[in-house]
């Protein structure tokens, strides 16, 4: 892959908060990843939108996002292999030859009753998961030294409150939360900040393949004062203003974005 050249993208939307930023976010070809690529795009953003499965899906929203003027590049990861996230970074830092904002938006999820996991399926989303944070937060840590950087993970309501199916996923999202608070102080001095942000459910593929999704989108638009479920945009504005200057003094923290479905 050549250097990537000096160019800045045009800006639409409100302002331009991320004008000239180098932004990754992994899982940013769909679902909440997508629609934070798009604000940030529209905000003046240069974009790496990490991706796994599907080719034609980072395609599209790689055609989306640079409809936008902002500049993009594509970089393939498995997030469970720590060898592939060290070449995702390696992939960043020939486009751009540096990293200002990380977004950690991919997930892997096995679903069913706690006590009858396999060890293997356990390991592996704690791997694809929690470890894959860690080790992605090192290598954007290594990134941003020298100049002031954003950390942000997307968690889930999972992480507090019990979900039928979902203890794996509960589980690593509480960790992930966890270690944004220890990433916090101690990248702090380094100038990098790092927060989460947990939505309520979200109207998105992934929801759709949580066992009895059905009922979980039913009972939340039933307690949400909104009177409706969450969008990604949603979860995407939120996001953005952590990963913006605006939010420099908000250090270490779990944001609760879930439209009030919680509060009951």
């Amino acid at each position: 892959m050549a250097v990537h050249t000096e160019t800045k993208p045009k800006s639409s939307g409100i302002g331009a908060r991320f004008a000239d930023k180098v932004v990754l976010i992994t899982g940013g070809t769909r679902g909440i990843g997508r629609a934070v690529a798009l604000k940030m795009a529209a905000e003046g953003a240069r974009l790496a939108l990490g991706f796994f499965k599907s080719r034609q899906k980072a395609k599209e929203t790689e055609s989306e996002v640079k409809a936008l003027g902002a500049e993009c590049v594509m970089v393939r990861g498995n997030l469970a292999n720590p060898e592939s996230i060290q070449k995702m970074f390696g992939e960043v830092q020939e486009a751009y030859g540096r990293l200002d904002i990380f977004v950690a938006n991919a997930a892997m999820a096995m679903f069913g009753p706690t006590l009858e996991m396999s060890l293997e399926d356990w390991k592996l989303t704690l791997d694809a998961n929690v470890t894959a944070f860690y080790l992605c937060s090192k290598e954007a840590a290594k990134m941003m030294d020298g100049h002031k950087g954003k950390i942000v993970a997307l968690t889930s309501y999972g992480s507090k409150r019990y979900i039928p199916g979902y203890a794996a996923m509960g589980t690593n999202k509480a960790a992930i939360e966890a270690l944004v608070r220890y990433l916090a102080v101690d990248l702090a001095p380094r100038g990098i900040t790092v927060n989460a942000v947990n939505g309520g459910p979200v109207d998105t593929e992934s929801l759709r393949i949580i066992p009895g999704n059905e009922e979980i989108v039913k009972e939340s638009v039933k307690r949400t004062p909104a009177g409706r479920i969450g969008q990604p945009e949603d979860l995407a504005n939120v996001v953005a203003f952590l990963a913006s200057d605006e939010a420099d003094w908000i250090v270490g923290q779990t944001i609760i974005a879930d439209g009030g479905v919680s509060i009951y």
